[in-house]
């Protein structure tokens, strides 16, 4: 079909019907922005010859999507989270705050409130015990190497099987989950279990788009941190485990050569020894750079719906 009708008057005052622009009240940025969306998704029916079939197959897909609280799943999946970073770091490059260590997507799995440890924490709750038992280790420090005492390092990772506690009803609360504040030389150490990746629910609404792309919904084995002090810039980040399969083939784009990190086995670490952990473990070291900033905005993490947030402290 070679019908083409976006330049036509009738789809220009519907468009503008749509947006409300010929309505009092309302947020003008938000009319902007839904007529711009409209626009683009009425262009696209045009220009692919969408049929009416295929328009409401996708209508359905969205609903499905939201019923199966998938959507905070797809997004880094389609490159969302990722642009979002990359557009990030372009606005700090003009801004003259680039540097430290990359950031990188947060995803959708973060709880708030997680228990408060000075320097060390044990993060799993002994209920596996075949699992790798790992020391993640590191220090935080400003731009020019000096340590930064009493900042918040905030981590998070999946258990052996890829599943998060919260989300997995099975696991005890906050498991694998803790906060830790770096001691005055900036360090801060956390004894846990070896992550394992995870991919999208096989029959879940992400997958069956992944599915028409001929692209696959793996994870690799990773560790997430938010990184905070005050009057340093929030860092939202996660370091990928070097020789997985999936490391450099991440499905949600977070992979980035700067957080790959190597995980070595050790008969007995030092660090570890330091906080009456004895006997072969394997060490994560993950050191963290934050840049410096007066801005308040920049200092907290961007607002988004995460669970437990308005119960965190």
């Amino acid at each position: 079909m070679t019908v083409k009708i976006m330049q036509s008057d009738e789809v220009k005052a519907l468009l503008g019907k749509v947006a409300g622009f010929d309505m009092n009240g309302g947020n003008e940025r938000t009319k902007k922005i839904v007529h711009r969306v409209m626009h683009d998704i009425f262009q696209i029916v045009e220009d692919f010859d969408v049929t009416p079939e295929e328009f409401w197959s996708a209508v359905y897909y969205v609903g499905e999507l939201g019923a199966n609280g998938e959507a905070a799943l797809l997004a880094p999946g389609l490159g969302m989270d990722r642009y979002l970073d990359i557009r990030q770091d372009a606005e700090d490059e003009q801004a003259g705050l680039a540097g430290g260590t990359p950031r990188t997507i947060e995803g959708p799995l973060y709880v708030a409130g997680a228990p408060v440890s000075d320097s060390f924490s044990r993060m799993d709750d002994g209920s596996d015990t075949e699992a790798e038992i790992v020391l993640i280790k590191g220090q935080v420090t400003d731009e020019n190497g000096v340590p930064l005492a009493q900042a918040v390092v905030d981590i998070w990772h999946a258990d052996t099987k890829g599943a998060y506690s919260y989300f997995d009803q099975s696991q005890s609360e906050y498991n694998l989950r803790r906060r830790i504040t770096t001691d005055a030389e900036g360090r801060y150490a956390a004894q846990s279990i070896m992550p394992s990746g995870y991919g999208c629910p096989p029959e879940g609404s992400t997958q069956k788009l992944l599915n028409h792309l001929g692209r696959h919904g793996q994870r690799p084995a990773h560790i997430h941190y938010f990184v905070s002090k005050p009057g340093y810039k929030h860092l939202t980040t996660q370091i990928n485990i070097a020789g997985d399969k999936y490391t450099y083939d991440d499905f949600a784009f977070a992979t980035r050569e700067e957080l790959v990190v190597t995980a070595n086995q050790v008969e007995q670490s030092e660090t570890a020894c330091q906080h009456g952990v004895s006997g072969p473990v394997t060490e994560v070291e993950f050191n963290v750079t934050l840049v410096a900033t007066d801005k308040p905005e920049l200092q907290a993490r961007h607002a988004r719906l995460r669970a437990l947030e308005s119960a965190a402290v």
